[in-house]
């Protein structure tokens, strides 16, 4: 994994702390099509089906996408189990955490 981990993971995990993330792919749809989500990361590692979906959705309702790290990495900057998906809820927290990826 790249060094740019160091600076993306910490920031999800302050973000889900701050309550301004949601995880699972379940609560990622829902906070995408309520229009909550201002950025969804999808693991690398999670099925074609998933990040298909997700793609699509993400492309309709005009929400930045970005394919990142593994489920267990995703989930464990988070303090939880593995997760395919996840939704950063806060446009500033979203700004910063894009900027990160868009330099990795």
């Amino acid at each position: 994994m790249p060094l740019m981990n160091d600076r993306i993971l910490p920031l999800l995990g302050l973000a889900a702390r701050g309550r301004n993330l949601v995880s699972g792919e379940f609560s990622t749809e829902k906070a995408v099509k309520e229009g909550r989500a201002s950025l969804v990361i999808v693991g690398k590692d999670a099925s074609d089906n998933t990040k298909k979906m997700f793609n699509n959705m993400c492309d309709f309702y005009q929400t930045p996408i970005f394919f990142y790290a593994t489920k267990e990495a995703l989930g464990r900057a988070i303090g939880k189990e593995m997760r395919a998906s996840v939704a950063v809820t806060d446009p500033g927290m979203a700004a910063s955490i894009i900027k990160h990826l868009e330099e990795s």
